[in-house]
């Protein structure tokens, strides 16, 4: 519901038309009230004015029944009523429906949404698993250790095989990364088994969302509004608030400085907020408080939508300038208190008690306080919700598939994809490693065979060398005792010689005796 000088209307009573300016719209807001008051069809309102506007939109479908925006309207009944009563169509109302693009988690009821283990970061992931601070270091440590390295966490087994590989080469690490505890690593390892149950797997990994899909316009010039499906992911209480503050952050890190234009570059609804803030860390809550301060010059508007305006940290709450009060029960003195609270935080209107209107309000009805042109509250105003142009209510599921199907985004999300990361390099390192050790001992026992077969060697040639010299020493001894032992035909030739020798010795002896004997008588 948009005029020409860019004033959304948001809230009407039979005197008085409440406006949201466009150029007011990225300095945040706040919607609250008890169950069934009237939150969930404020924010449909909204997301429609925003989309007309050409604003993209970001919101998360906690119960169900925001798909509807999709499609027009067939009003009735009370809706009706408050059409006529408030001379709607007067101003431009008709039934539409809006661009939409469906996101889950699970991959189920929309295109799946993923993100990176690198892009979530170590302290929003130390949040999802609930680790304590010390717990919380080894995990920052962990992301060091692969940033410092070059490997990719993408999805939770490399978170996983990083986390194990950091353990098993604690003592490599710890000289300059700090102490890493077995005990911590384990509660890490646990705590990662618990989110892989509960569907982290599907969550994080590749092609992750690229921030810059959730920011396209139809033909018309309508802003797309993007639906995360949560009725599913509410069930797990941290994992859909950190989602939803990762999705802020990216917004925070990634768009440009634009400062204040005629109209935000997107809206995003925080439903269920006080998720977000239960048992909060320090060091997150500062996170938080620093996104939602600075994205507003990125020319984003933050929108909390939750039953109290308690549940959100004063820190935040002083930042949201423009508030939507439902009705609100005081039963209990702590309700009066959060009562009388939220009455306190709006600037006062003469003509009726706050505190006393909140307690009054009917279904649909609602206080409103918006900024003005120079960025001051407004006094507050008790009027009626202006409905949905939109179905208020779901579609059915063949609308939604047939959604899905004919979506810009078709085929983007679709199929996951898995490259190296560091899971890979540590599991081909891994296996290198083993290939080596493998080899180191194949190398081991070769040398090992090769320094008994050397061995044998030896033994065999020393063995021939003793028995050559046993085989000589023995040759030696059997001539030694054949000289010294003479055979009986070896005698019977020495003895023969010998007398032989001696015979003709004596004869020729003899002979010679004879003529030199004759020789001396005969010349006498």
């Amino acid at each position: 519901m948009i005029t020409q000088d860019k004033k959304i209307l948001i809230a009407k009573d039979d005197n008085k038309e409440v406006y949201l300016l466009s150029n007011m719209a990225n300095r945040h807001g706040l919607i609250t009230g008890a169950t069934g008051t009237g939150k969930t069809v404020t924010l449909q309102t909204m997301a429609e004015s925003f989309s007309q506007l050409g604003v993209p939109v970001f919101l998360s479908d906690v119960k169900g029944d925001l798909s509807g925006i999709a499609v027009k309207s067939s009003p009735s009944g009370k809706i009706v009523e408050r059409i006529e009563k408030l001379q709607l169509r007067d101003l431009g109302y008709e039934s539409r429906g809006f661009p939409v693009a469906f996101f889950d988690v699970y991959g189920e009821k929309g295109h799946p949404l993923r993100t990176t283990i690198s892009s979530m970061g170590p302290l929003l992931l130390s949040r999802i698993l609930n680790l304590n601070e010390v717990q919380s270091g080894l995990m920052h440590i962990v992301f060091r250790v692969a940033d410092d390295n070059g490997m990719l966490l993408l999805d939770l087994k490399d978170l996983k095989a990083m986390l194990k590989h950091v353990s098993d080469e604690k003592a490599k690490y710890q000289e300059h990364y700090g102490n890493i505890s077995s005990a911590s690593v384990g509660a890490i390892q646990r705590g990662l088994l618990r989110l892989e149950d509960e569907g982290g797997d599907l969550f994080f990994g590749e092609p992750e969302l690229n921030i810059e899909d959730l920011m396209q316009t139809d033909e018309n010039g309508y802003g797309q509004i993007n639906i995360l499906e949560s009725e599913k992911l509410i069930n797990n209480p941290k994992i859909y608030s950190t989602v939803l503050l990762w999705l802020l952050s990216e917004l925070y890190e990634k768009l440009p400085e634009r400062g204040d234009k005629e109209k935000p570059l997107m809206v995003f609804f925080f439903d269920e907020a006080h998720l977000l803030f239960n048992d909060v860390e320090p060091s997150l809550l500062q996170k938080i408080c620093q996104v939602v301060r600075l994205i507003r010059s990125k020319g984003v508007g933050v929108y909390f939508i939750s039953q109290n305006p308690s549940d959100i940290p004063d820190e935040v709450l002083g930042q949201l300038g423009n508030k939507i009060q439902h009705a609100l029960r005081a039963f209990t003195p702590k309700d009066q208190k959060s009562l009388k609270a939220a009455a306190d935080s709006f600037r006062a209107n003469p003509e009726f008690s706050t505190e006393k209107a909140i307690g009054e309000l009917a279904v649909g009805e609602a206080l409103v306080s918006f900024l003005d042109e120079k960025g001051s509250p407004q006094i507050v105003e008790r009027s009626f919700i202006v409905p949905p142009q939109s179905q208020v209510g779901p579609i059915d599921d063949a609308q939604r598939k047939n959604l899905i199907r004919t979506s810009l985004l078709a085929g983007i999300y679709d199929t996951a994809v898995d490259r190296e990361s560091a899971y890979e390099i540590l599991t081909q390192k891994a296996l290198a490693d083993r290939e080596e050790a493998q080899r180191a001992i194949e190398e081991k026992e070769r040398q090992k065979q090769l320094v008994i077969q050397e061995r044998q060697r030896i033994q065999e040639e020393r063995l021939r060398m003793a028995q050559e010299r046993h085989q000589a020493a023995m040759q030696r001894q059997s001539e030694r005792a054949s000289r010294s032992n003479p055979t009986v035909v070896d005698q019977i030739i020495r003895t023969t010689g010998r007398t032989i020798t001696s015979s003709i010795g004596r004869s020729i002896g003899r002979t010679i005796v004879r003529g030199v004997l004759g020789s001396i008588f005969g010349s006498k």
